[in-house]
C-alpha cells in the first residue's frame, strides 16, 4: 500500500471482527515503527500489547469498574478544560456525526454512555496496545509518542489492519498500570484497539471531516 493510500484510508474504527491478528505481523509493525522521528533519539515510548487471556482480564476488570461506577484520578487532561472555538465545535460535530450513524439521539444520555463504554472493551478488537512514558518526559517527548503511534497506524493499514487510538484510557490509569505492572515512574499515555474492521457496522462508515487548509495553513516567501 502506498503511503498516501494508508493516510487516506486510516480512520478510527469502532467495531472490529473477532478475527485474530498474527503475532509476528504486529511485532514487525511495532518494530518498524521505531524508525519514527524522536528528538535527540530518546525514543521515549514504552509499548505493551495484550491479547488472549491478558486482554480478557483487563476487559473483565473494566466491566466491574464501570458496573460499580468506580472512577480514578485521570493521568492528565485529555482536552483543555476551557476548550474554545473552533476546537469546541469540531469536537461536538464529530460526536454528533457518530451518534447519528448509531441512531442515538442527543437526549438519550444513557444510550450514549453505554456506547462510550465500548471503548473499554476495545470495540471487540482481538488486540490492544498501550503506550506509556517516563514521568520525567515533557511535551517534546509526548510529540514523539504521537509520531510513533501514527507510524504504527499507517503500517497497520499496509498490513490490511485497522486501529482506534484511545486516550480515554487515561481516565483509568491505575487499572491499566495494575494489569500491565507498570513501574511507578511510568505513566500511561493512551491505548489502541487493533484488528480487522467490521465492514457491516454503521459506525465504521464515519470518516471525520478535516478543516479546510485556508483555516490553518499559511505560506511565506513563495
Amino acid at each position: 500500500m502506498h503511503v498516501q493510500e494508508a493516510v487516506a484510508s486510516r480512520h478510527s474504527i469502532r467495531a472490529f471482527l473477532s478475527t485474530p491478528v498474527d503475532g509476528e505481523t504486529i511485532r514487525r509493525v511495532l518494530t518498524a515503527a521505531a524508525r519514527a522521528p524522536s528528538g535527540g533519539n530518546l525514543q521515549p515510548w514504552h509499548i505493551d500489547v495484550l491479547a488472549g487471556d491478558a486482554l480478557a482480564e483487563l476487559r473483565q476488570r473494566m466491566q466491574a469498574r464501570l458496573a460499580a461506577g468506580e472512577t480514578e484520578p485521570a493521568a492528565y487532561d485529555i482536552y483543555p478544560r476551557e476548550l474554545r472555538s473552533p476546537w469546541r465545535e469540531r469536537r461536538f460535530q464529530v460526536g454528533e456525526a457518530m451518534y447519528a450513524r448509531l441512531g442515538i439521539p442527543r437526549e438519550d444520555k444513557a444510550a450514549r454512555r453505554r456506547w462510550f463504554a465500548n471503548n473499554y472493551g476495545f470495540f471487540g478488537a482481538p488486540l490492544a496496545l498501550f503506550c506509556s512514558v517516563d514521568r520525567s518526559m515533557g511535551p517534546p517527548q509526548w510529540s514523539d509518542l504521537g509520531m510513533y503511534l501514527q507510524t504504527v497506524m499507517l503500517l497497520l493499514r499496509g498490513e490490511g489492519l485497522d486501529s482506534c487510538p484511545q486516550e480515554c484510557w487515561a481516565i483509568y490509569p491505575d487499572t491499566v498500570a495494575s494489569v500491565l505492572r507498570l513501574p511507578p515512574e511510568r505513566m500511561l499515555f493512551c491505548g489502541m484497539s487493533i484488528g480487522h474492521r467490521d465492514p457491516e457496522h454503521p459506525v465504521n462508515a464515519l470518516v471525520s471531516d478535516r478543516a479546510p487548509a485556508d483555516e490553518w495553513l499559511r505560506f511565506h516567501g513563495f
